[in-house]
């Protein structure tokens, strides 16, 4: 539907709101003048378009093309080429090896238990927090996003707590085991198969389950026929997404594990930086490069379906009245057991040698027992802070501009096709090892482009690698708000003249910033949390808080074990009332996460 902007005045002047002037005594009136019809744009609407649309291309691609791909493949080139010509000898060697066998099945294990547990549990919590109405759902909902926005290496320190011989649940002795890595991992995907499963079925029609249930059938035979049918695309991309996060687990999978349950992502950071076996290293990248662009063909086709199914609703529905009894036991079981590891990483950094106190918190303005460290916890602190600032602003421009990007929907095919490859590359950071972007970054951007200053030596390195790793989250907010812009709205918008600029902040700005909030909090959360990437780049003077936190917990002494357990509070809670400052600022249509 296309209507003028303004209508024109009779004097032709083209301001709205402007009375005719009087006609002079004695000469005839003009007839009116006719209305102007609409326009197309014109040939210099057309130019200006495809240059923005040629910037909004390059800007993220230039970024991720010299601070992911050049480092990345650079690293992997070390491993495969030989004497300047590809030497592919290594993959035999390395895939020959027991070990390295040893390594890709507990990876695949732990992935595939982390999924199945963490999709039938996060199931019933969908069904409770998405579609029953209670006192408190907000704070429960809010609750539940917390393990996922917790950095990797308090994760591990809290099942460490949690599981130790003296711990709560020491009785158990699964401190250093498998099952200790899967429950941790189900510990911090559970949100993710909540989150999108509930954000879907919150949207669901709820006319053909009670057409089931008016036609006779059960509670449960109604949602195996009809909810969970049309819940499938919501739960093959929550389990993708989940699978590609356990598979590339690194903190939590190092301080739980150890040497004795590796991961592949683990094994990449000891290959580089303990047998310094870049070959080895480079052939495990490839390994977990293809598993990962598998995940994420499955993940894009899901949403897809996703996206469409979307499209059949337009707001949430309201949500029925208290919870089913067999989900509701289920999701308050779970909730117990989200709230354990919490409560003994904070019991832990209270428990000090002779009884309780707050020695562990104080102990933080010092370098720890024995000089542990080279700056207080606090320092750290403010240099994560800084960092974490800067990546957020990085990758909330070029995860903007990648969703901005990636929304248009082209009526030709191979315009079409191409727009899903971006989409997918633009994933891979979030599944390509973050040792491997952070030791290729090392080795690759000390003076890039002929700069003089050792850009390692300044540590701008850690933010811009913070952002590589925090863009895709950013992406997956925001772009499914911008989708479901009607496109009709920008036609409209160009056809009034409206340009490029003024259309992309009055159609697609207005609706994204509704997003942007969460945006914001998943980056700086992410970016406040990683540990991979920065472990490389972090100068020994100015460590991050993950860093210094792992640190310690490699030290010996039972203080320096308890400032690591009262640094992780401080950085468990700065990162929680993060995530719960953006989710009162999010917008009416969430994104994936």
């Amino acid at each position: 539907m296309t209507r003028p902007l303004t209508h024109p005045s009779p004097t032709g002047s083209g301001r709205p709101g402007t009375g005719a002037r009087a006609t002079p005594p004695g000469v005839p009136a003009p007839p009116p003048a006719a209305p102007t019809a609409p326009t197309a744009p014109g040939r210099g609407w057309a130019v200006a378009r495809g240059t923005a649309w040629a910037v909004a291309a390059a800007v993220p691609l230039l970024f991720l093309g010299v601070f992911f791909a050049w480092p990345v493949l650079t690293l992997v080139g070390r491993g495969l080429v030989v004497d300047g010509s590809l030497d592919l000898s290594g993959f035999a060697e390395v895939l020959g090896r027991p070990r390295t066998w040893r390594i890709v099945g507990l990876t695949l294990a732990q992935a595939t238990l982390g999924t199945v547990i963490s999709v039938l549990l996060g199931v019933p919590g969908a069904a409770v927090l998405y579609r029953s109405r209670f006192p408190g759902r907000g704070v429960l909902r809010a609750f539940v996003t917390v393990p996922f926005v917790l950095p990797t290496v308090v994760v591990g320190v809290a099942f460490r707590a949690l599981l130790r011989d003296n711990g709560p649940l020491g009785f158990l002795h699964l401190d250093g085991t498998f099952a200790a890595i899967v429950a941790a991992l189900v510990f911090f995907n559970y949100a993710v198969v909540v989150r999108t499963v509930g954000g879907l079925w919150e949207r669901l029609d709820p006319r053909p389950e009670q057409a089931a249930r008016s036609l006779g059938a059960s509670p449960a035979r109604a949602f195996l026929t009809v909810t969970l049918p049309a819940l499938t695309p919501a739960l093959t991309s929550a389990a993708s997404l989940v699978f590609l996060f356990c598979a590339t687990a690194f903190g939590t999978v190092l301080v739980l594990g150890g040497m004795r349950f590796g991961t592949v992502e683990t094994e990449i950071w000891i290959q580089t930086t303990q047998f310094l076996d870049l070959r080895a290293a480079s052939v495990l990248s490839v390994v977990q490069v293809v598993v990962v662009v598998a995940a994420l063909a499955v993940a894009g086709r899901a949403r897809a379906r996703r996206e469409r199914a979307l499209s059949l609703v337009d707001t949430p529905v309201r949500a029925v009245g208290r919870p089913h009894p067999l989900p509701a036991v289920v999701t308050a079981v779970v909730l117990v057991l989200l709230a354990l590891p919490l409560a003994a990483l904070l019991l832990g950094s209270l428990r000090t040698g002779d009884g309780w106190g707050l020695d562990h918190y104080r102990a933080l303005g010092t370098t720890g027992g024995r000089n542990a460290l080279t700056v207080t916890v606090w320092e750290a602190l403010g240099n994560s802070l800084r960092a974490a600032v800067d990546a957020t602003v990085l990758a909330l421009v070029v995860g903007c501009l990648v969703a901005l990007l990636v929304s248009r929907r082209p009526r030709r095919t191979a315009a079409r096709r191409a727009v899903g490859v971006l989409d997918g590359v633009f994933m891979l950071p979030l599944g390509v090892s973050a040792v491997t972007v952070g030791f290729g970054a090392l080795l690759t951007l000390g003076h890039p482009f002929g700069i003089a200053t050792d850009l390692r030596t300044t540590g701008v390195l850690v933010p811009v690698v913070q952002a590589v790793v925090a863009v895709p989250l950013v992406v997956r907010t925001v772009l499914p708000v911008l989708r479901a812009v009607d496109p009709r709205l920008r036609e409209a918008a160009g056809t009034l003249g409206a340009g490029p600029g003024r259309v992309l902040a009055t159609v697609d700005g207005a609706l994204a910033v509704r997003s942007a909030g969460l945006a914001v909090g998943f980056a700086f959360a992410v970016s406040l949390g990683e540990f991979g990437a920065t472990s490389f780049l972090a100068r020994p003077d100015r460590p991050t808080l993950p860093v210094v936190i792992f640190r310690l917990i490699g030290q010996p002494g039972a203080d320096n074990y308890g400032m690591a357990l009262a640094a992780g509070v401080v950085l468990a809670l700065l990162t929680a009332g993060v995530m719960a400052v953006a989710e009162r600022l999010r917008g009416p249509v969430g994104g994936e996460l």
